[in-house]
């Protein structure tokens, strides 16, 4: 049994059906995250004696008969701004390369509460922005390593594309689970802001951070979802709201969701094979029989063209503490960030919150007439792994996240889903946003799109 190709739901069963053990399954893992991370480079540092206590501690309470939890020996990535208790956090900087928080993050409780097995820390860019610290050497894409495997979660994109672990946290403050999904082929849910406690977990931006799964199924990204929502009252933005059984959700038929285009929105200066994929995907939803509506999207530009400006002010001040006293740590692009925050006046801050506000009413109201709004995560086919996004040009960072800025802005749910290969061997994605706290619409969505699309990872042995 090739452990690390199947999908984390199915090791999970396994585990608690006593074919697998979590320990078999850990050693399993470590072992390939031995051999082959050296080429791909996904993990800052792999927490192996952590996980092989962990798993053998899950075995022996089933072995007294203690009910598994919901995700009983499943290995996952941590992105390296989680808090892990005792362990290196570096957030991807050199001046935090040392930090080791006291206690661990709400998400990282949750989902070693359920049984989960962390293998590691994984990279981001630096600060979660968009590019990797100067001394960082960025993750490989499994696909093709020429390319990008998207930022800021890229060690979380790798290492679950690469067979490195079967499900990974990314954070999304301005399209950080969207790209990397997209780059690498994956699954990610980027929840309602608020849906997953960010408590923990080092901020971006904290009116801007979402925090959400990546995985290679919509099942397993539905399960791990499950287990990180829920109300969180140390997490002051945290929702207080039920927790649906996410994969329940999951159907074979679409009958009567009706999916929102914006063919201007989906077309306007962006590559013609990112609009084909949307019209593939779509064609795949209407012959499951959902019904295609044409929808007229908000106006979303002021927000596309300034988020650097909300960016920037929030990160700031999340880094009071070492900038610029540790200037001289930071790399270009963080700097450069943080700079702009410094320098934006409040009356720019407001008038974007105000606009904030504006798209969030408007987009709501669109989403009163369809189920969910269909869209590229990237206006272009995953570029050259040089690509570092946003741009602080704003033309061009306009153009590149107007497809997730947006959504982060207003913190609507997305699910990213990959369609197929293209013919350059790189897969072709897209994404599907919900209502408010609307996950379960998405899963649904997704789960019966997966299943007649039939996506194939390869096997990188």
């Amino acid at each position: 049994m090739d452990i690390h190709r199947l999908p984390l739901s199915e090791v999970t069963r396994h585990v608690k059906s006593g074919a697998l053990t979590a320990v078999g399954v850990a050693e399993a893992m470590l072992e390939r995250i031995a051999r082959l991370d050296p080429e791909f480079g996904a993990y800052v540092l792999v927490l192996a004696d952590r996980a092989l206590e962990r798993a053998h501690g899950l075995d022996a309470a089933m072995s007294r008969g203690e009910a598994p939890g919901p995700l009983q020996g499943a290995p996952v990535a941590l992105k390296d701004l989680l808090y892990t208790r005792g362990v290196t956090t570096t957030c991807g900087t050199r001046v935090l390369s040392n930090w080791r928080p006291d206690e661990d993050g709400t998400v990282v409780q949750r989902l070693e509460a359920a049984g989960a097995v962390v293998l590691g820390k994984v990279k981001l860019t630096e600060g979660a922005f968009s590019e990797h610290h100067p001394t960082v050497q960025p993750p490989i894409n499994p696909w093709k390593s020429d390319r990008w495997t998207g930022v800021s979660s890229s060690g979380s994109g790798v290492a679950v594309a690469a067979g490195l672990a079967h499900g990974a946290i990314g954070t999304d403050t301005g399209g950080s689970i969207r790209f990397p999904c997209a780059a690498c082929g994956l699954v990610g849910i980027k929840p309602t802001y608020g849906r997953v406690s960010r408590r923990g977990v080092f901020p971006l931006a904290e009116s801007l951070d979402h925090v959400g799964p990546m995985t290679r199924t919509v099942e397993d990204a539905a399960r791990m979802l499950g287990v990180m929502a829920g109300h969180d009252p140390r997490d002051p933005t945290s929702l207080d709201a039920p927790v649906p059984v996410y994969a329940a959700s999951m159907g074979q038929r679409l009958d009567d969701v009706r999916i929102g285009v914006d063919w201007g929105y989906v077309s306007e200066d962006v590559h013609g094979s990112v609009v084909d994929t949307v019209r593939d995907a779509l064609t795949v939803l209407t012959d499951l029989g959902a019904e295609a509506i044409e929808v007229g999207m908000p106006d979303y530009r002021v927000l596309a063209d300034n988020w650097v400006i909300t960016c920037g002010v929030d990160c700031a001040r999340a880094h009071a503490a070492t900038y610029p006293v540790h200037k001289d740590e930071y790399g270009p692009a963080l700097a450069g960030l943080i700079e702009t925050g410094l320098k934006a006046s409040p009356d720019e801050y407001e008038r974007l919150e105000r606009e904030r506000s504006r798209f969030r009413t408007a987009f709501d109201e669109l989403l009163g007439g369809v189920d969910a709004l269909i869209a590229p995560c990237l206006p272009t086919p995953t570029p050259g792994a040089e690509r570092s996004a946003p741009s602080d040009d704003r033309g061009p960072r306009e153009r590149f996240i107007r497809f997730t800025a947006p959504f982060d802005y207003s913190g609507h749910p997305s699910i990213t889903l990959p369609l197929d290969i293209d013919a350059d061997g790189m897969p072709r994605a897209f994404q599907l946003i919900g209502p408010h706290l609307g996950e379960a619409g998405l899963v649904g969505i997704g789960g019966a799109f997966e299943s007649a699309a039939a996506f194939e990872y390869p096997n990188l042995d």
